[in-house]
């Protein structure tokens, strides 16, 4: 009867358990990830800034870091944006090469990766660590640290 009883409550614990953690399909979301960089990518070699950003958290908490500190804001980013890319010769043919993506906590991943843009102007490359996550069934960047 011992026995019995030990059985059926491992049995619970392990059913409670199951039904408290949440699933996560890293593939799915891998996918997702690099969708939303690719879809960036191609909105920023068309000049589309402002569809570039879609990729980004529209608050005043999204944080950008690059060589000149740190700037918060979607709009603040995007202004930035524009006044450092104000032509197609500037914005030219964004690529990227992701080096890993990293699962963090549900709906939280982080991205490390290298961009290259094809321009007239000069070509430039870079190294990049972005942190996205899930915000209302989408995926976007809420940090970007990019040099």
């Amino acid at each position: 009867m011992n026995l019995n009883k030990c059985l059926a409550l491992l049995l619970f614990i392990s059913i409670s358990c199951k039904q408290a953690s949440p699933t996560v399909d890293i593939e799915k979301d891998n996918a997702a990830i690099r969708n939303v960089l690719e879809q960036s990518a191609i909105d920023w070699s068309k000049g589309d800034l402002e569809g570039y950003m879609n990729a980004y958290w529209e608050s005043e908490e999204l944080q950008f870091i690059g060589s000149k500190g740190v700037t918060y804001g979607w709009e603040k980013t995007l202004s930035n944006y524009k006044k450092g890319y104000p032509t197609a010769a500037h914005t030219g043919t964004l690529t990227f090469d992701i080096i890993h993506v990293d699962f963090l906590a549900k709906g939280v991943y982080s991205v490390v990766g290298k961009y290259h843009l094809d321009r007239t102007v000069g070509e430039a490359n870079g190294i990049f660590t972005l942190l996205f996550k899930q915000i209302d069934g989408k995926w976007k960047i809420i940090v970007d640290h990019s040099e």
